[in-house]
């Protein structure tokens, strides 16, 4: 069973609309199953004029960005990046066969 973790990397704000006023999040988001893991990042941009629900920069929470994130890339965005992570840890837990450099057969 794949435990997935969505990590905030990095924030950029600008000075206005208000103070600290967050318009790009930098994220990763992080599947673990038994002694494997994977990992992708993304970038989530917002609009500075997207103000009707503005909480002070001092006051955010990892939980509360991160749901912005997922609020934007919307149920199917974050589905599509768990089956990413998902496919990345099952080659690793089951790798493909690798081909080989085989002689030819018959003589040079």
């Amino acid at each position: 069973m794949t435990t997935y973790t969505w990590t905030v990397t990095n924030m950029y704000t600008l000075q206005q609309p208000d103070p600290n006023y967050v318009v790009n999040v930098l994220w990763e988001l992080t599947g673990v199953d038994g002694g494997y893991t994977a990992t992708i990042s993304g970038n989530t941009v917002f609009s500075s004029s997207q103000t009707s629900n503005f909480i002070p920069y001092d006051q955010l929470t990892r939980d509360i960005v991160i749901g912005w994130v997922q609020a934007d890339l919307g149920a199917t965005g974050v589905a599509n990046c768990e089956a990413n992570v998902q496919g990345m840890l099952n080659i690793k837990m089951n790798p493909p066969p690798v081909p080989q450099n085989t002689p030819l057969p018959w003589s040079v």
